[in-house]
C-alpha cells in the first residue's frame, strides 16, 4: 500500500518532467530561441491548461533559481564590477522607471479591469510575482488575481523578446562568463555548491526575497570578483536549470486559468504589451545615454523576472551583468517602496 501510494505521489511529477523535457527537445529541434526555457513553459502550460495531471514541485524551481544565481555570479569579475559600480546613475533612472511603469500597469488594471486598487497596485508592480503576493494577501487584496497578472505578465515577456530578437537576428559576442577559458571541475563544483548554499541560509534566514537566486548570485559573485575561480557550470547543469525554471513557470497554469475574469486578464495583457512598448523607448533612450547596446538595456529594463531576463542574456551572449544589476536593483527598490508608496496612493485611489 504504501509504495503505491509513494508511486501515485511522484507520478504528476515524472510526468511533468518528462513532458518539459519533451518541450525543449521539440524547442531546440524547431530551432525555437531559448529551447531549454521556452519550450518547457509552453508545452506544460498548454498540457496543464488541457487538465493533463502534471506537476512541477517547488524544489525543482529552487535548484533552477540556483543555477541562475550562480551562473550570474560568474559573470562578475573584478573588471564587471567596477563597470557596474560606475554604472550607479543609470541604475537609478532605471529604478524610477520601474516604478512609472508599476503605477502605470496599477491604474490600467484598476480603471479597466474592474478591480479594487490595492489588488491593481501589488499586481501591476514591477516586482516578485511571489513576494507582491504576499504583500497583496497581507493587505487582503485579491490573491488570486495578483498571481494571475503576475503570470500573463512574465509569460508574454519571456516568449515574446526572445523571439523578436530571433527574427531581428541580435546576439552579442561575451562568449564567456569569465577572462579565464571554460574548465569544469567536480570537486569545485562540490565547493561552489556548499559555500552558495551558506549565502542562500543566510539571505533566507534575513528574509531577503528570492534567496535561492540572490543567495548564490552573492556568493559567487564575491568569489569570482577576489578572481577565485573552483567551477564553471556544465552546459547540461545551465540547460537543466532552465528546464525547471520553465517547468515551474509553465505548471502555474490550471485548466480554469482563463476562465477566471477573463476581462482582467485581457487588460493584464494587454497593459503588458504597452508596457514592453514604453520600455522599449526608455531603454533606447538609456542606451544613448549609457553607451550600451540597446538590445541588453532592453533586457534589463523589461518587465520581465531577474531568472528569466538573465537567461535569454546568457544565451544570446548580450551583456549578462548590466542586465542581472538592473534587475536585481529594480527588484530590491520595488519591494523596499512598494508599501509605502501603496498607502500613499490608496488615499487618492481607494
Amino acid at each position: 500500500m504504501l509504495r503505491n501510494l509513494t508511486l501515485k505521489g511522484i507520478t504528476p511529477y515524472l510526468l511533468g518532467f518528462f513532458i518539459a523535457l519533451g518541450g525543449a527537445l521539440l524547442a531546440k529541434f524547431l530551432n525555437a530561441p531559448l529551447p531549454w526555457l521556452i519550450g518547457p513553459l509552453l508545452i506544460t502550460a498548454v498540457t496543464s491548461m488541457m487538465g493533463v495531471p502534471s506537476q512541477s514541485h517547488n524544489i525543482f524551481r529552487k535548484l533552477g533559481q540556483w543555477v541562475i544565481g550562480t551562473s550570474l555570479g560568474l559573470y562578475f569579475t573584478p573588471h564587471t564590477v567596477t563597470t557596474i559600480i560606475n554604472f550607479w546613475p543609470y541604475l537609478v533612472l532605471g529604478c524610477l522607471f520601474a516604478l512609472l511603469l508599476s503605477m502605470f500597469n496599477a491604474f490600467c488594471l484598476k480603471y479597466w479591469g474592474h478591480v479594487d486598487f490595492k489588488t491593481a497596485w501589488f499586481a501591476g508592480a514591477v516586482g516578485g510575482a511571489s513576494e507582491m503576493s504576499n504583500l497583496a494577501e497581507h493587505y487582503h487584496a485579491r490573491v488570486d488575481s495578483v498571481a494571475s497578472s503576475h503570470s500573463v505578465r512574465v509569460l508574454l515577456v519571456v516568449v515574446t523578446l526572445p523571439f523578436i530578437y530571433k527574427m531581428l537576428g541580435v546576439h552579442g559576442d561575451i562568449a564567456s562568463p569569465a577572462s579565464l577559458s571554460y574548465h569544469f571541475n567536480i570537486w569545485g563544483l562540490l565547493q561552489l555548491i556548499a559555500i552558495t548554499s551558506v549565502g542562500i541560509f543566510l539571505f533566507s534566514k534575513f528574509h531577503i526575497p528570492n534567496a535561492w537566486v540572490l543567495g548564490s548570485l552573492g556568493a559567487s559573485l564575491l568569489l569570482t570578483s577576489n578572481e577565485i575561480h573552483l567551477t564553471h557550470l556544465s552546459p547540461m547543469i545551465q540547460s537543466t536549470g532552465q528546464l525547471f525554471i520553465g517547468w515551474s513557470l509553465g505548471s502555474k497554469y490550471g485548466p480554469d486559468f482563463f476562465k477566471k475574469a477573463p476581462r482582467y486578464l485581457t487588460v493584464s495583457a494587454l497593459t503588458t504589451v504597452a508596457a514592453l512598448v514604453v520600455s522599449a523607448i526608455f531603454a533606447y533612450i538609456l542606451s544613448l545615454l549609457a553607451n550600451i547596446q540597446f538590445s541588453t538595456m532592453m533586457l534589463g529594463v523589461s518587465p520581465g523576472g531577474i531568472a528569466e531576463m538573465t537567461i535569454t542574456a546568457k544565451v544570446l551572449m548580450l551583456g549578462v551583468p548590466i542586465v542581472a544589476a538592473f534587475h536585481v536593483t529594480r527588484m530590491v527598490f520595488i519591494l523596499i517602496v512598494a508599501q509605502p508608496m501603496y498607502k500613499l496612493l490608496a488615499k487618492w485611489f481607494e
